[in-house]
C-alpha cells in the first residue's frame, strides 16, 4: 500500500474519474475525503473507498465558490488532521460548436474547470506549506488542452490548455516547499460526461451510439478508449513515492492519441 495512511482530497469524486481515483487511492492504503457538489454523489463515492478498507469522508462542496473550497479543505483536516493529496478533478463541460458558445458558457466552463481548479490548489498548498513536510498536487487537464480535435467545445479547450500552464508555473513556485504539482490529460475516457457527449454527437450525425463509439476509438493507435481506472492508475502514481522526484508536468493517458 503506497499510499497508507495519506490523507488524499478528491473533488468531482462522486462518479466517473473521480470516483475511481477516489477507489484506487483508498485501494492503496489513503484515508479519502470524496467531494462533490452532489451531496448523494459524495456520499456514494466515499461508501466505495470505506467498502475498499479505507477511512473515509463525504463532503459537499461547489469548487466554484471560494467560500465553499475553504470550508471543503477545512473540513478534510478538521477530520483527519492533514492533506498530503488534492487531486482537482472536478470539471464540466458541453457539446458545443465554437460559433454556437455564450458568454454563460465560457462563464460556467471557466468558473469550475479553471477559476475553480486554481484556487482548490491554492487552498490546499496554503495547508501543505503550514504542516511544513510537503505534498502533492494533481490537476485533471484533457488532451482538449493540447489541440485534440474531438474536443467537446472551444471553451473547455481553452480552460483544460489553461490547467497545464497552472500546473507548470504552480510546480516552479511551490517546489521549495516541496510540494509536486503534475497534471494527467485523459484521452476519450468512458464516463457518464462522455456519454452525454456522445449521444449529442450521435443525434447531431443521425447515427447509433455504437457507432458513435467505433468512430471515438478508430483514430486512437492502441485501438480503445479509456476506462476511469486508467487514469486512476496515473494519479496513484503520481501521488506515490516514486513519482517523488516528479513535477511540473502534463502527462496524457489516451492511447497515443495526441501527441504530448
Amino acid at each position: 500500500m503506497t499510499l497508507r495512511d495519506k490523507v488524499v482530497l478528491v473533488t468531482g469524486a462522486g462518479c466517473g474519474i473521480g470516483a475511481a481515483i477516489a477507489l484506487a487511492m483508498a485501494r492503496e492504503g489513503a484515508r479519502v475525503v470524496a467531494a462533490d457538489i452532489d451531496a448523494a454523489a459524495a456520499a456514494a463515492g466515499a461508501r466505495a473507498a470505506a467498502d475498499a478498507g479505507a477511512e473515509s469522508l463525504a463532503l459537499t462542496a461547489d469548487v466554484g465558490d471560494l467560500a465553499q473550497i475553504n470550508g471543503m479543505v477545512a473540513d478534510a483536516v478538521k477530520a483527519f488532521g492533514r492533506l498530503d493529496v488534492m487531486v482537482n478533478n472536478a470539471g464540466v463541460t458541453r457539446q458545443a460548436d465554437i460559433m454556437d458558445l455564450s458568454e454563460a458558457d465560457w462563464d460556467r466552463i471557466h468558473r469550475v474547470n479553471a477559476k475553480g481548479l486554481f484556487f482548490c490548489l491554492q487552498r490546499a498548498a496554503r495547508q501543505m506549506i503550514d504542516q511544513g513536510d510537503g505534498g502533492c498536487i494533481i490537476n485533471m487537464a484533457s488532451i482538449a488542452g493540447r489541440g485534440y480535435i474531438g474536443t467537446s467545445n472551444a471553451a473547455y479547450a481553452a480552460s483544460k490548455g489553461a490547467v497545464i500552464a497552472l500546473t507548470k508555473t504552480a510546480a516552479q513556485q511551490l517546489g521549495r516547499h516541496d510540494i509536486n504539482v503534475n497534471a494527467i490529460c485523459p484521452g476519450v475516457t468512458l464516463t457518464p460526461l462522455v456519454d452525454g457527449l456522445l449521444e449529442t454527437r450521435a443525434r447531431e450525425r443521425g447515427i447509433g451510439r455504437d457507432e458513435a463509439l467505433d468512430r471515438a476509438a478508430r483514430p486512437i493507435p492502441i485501438g480503445r478508449l479509456n476506462e476511469p481506472a486508467d487514469i486512476a492508475a496515473m494519479a496513484v502514481f503520481l501521488a506515490s513515492p516514486g513519482a517523488r522526484n516528479i513535477t511540473g508536468q502534463a502527462f496524457n493517458v489516451d492511447g497515443g492519441l495526441v501527441p504530448s
